[in-house]
């Protein structure tokens, strides 16, 4: 789905807020969500963490956070 962000950081934003808004749909692999920029498709920025945790689900944190991995967000 192609959108416009001013930069990188908003650009991921997005990807995570509309991934999390699809997480009802069981088709929907939310962990997967990445975006790239417009003229170099080819390089894709992940927005959610890529680890797996003990149980088998994602971590939901976004990508390249300092916090311990989690299945929830925090509070």
């Amino acid at each position: 789905m192609p959108v416009r962000a001013p930069d990188l950081a908003r650009a991921k934003m997005l990807g995570r807020t509309a991934a999390r808004s699809l997480a009802f749909l069981t088709h929907v692999d939310s962990g997967e969500t990445t975006v790239s920029t417009e003229d170099n498709q080819g390089v894709r920025h992940r927005v959610f963490c890529d680890h797996r945790l003990d149980d088998g689900r994602r971590c939901i944190l976004r990508a390249d956070h300092e916090t311990p991995c989690t299945a929830r967000l925090p509070r």
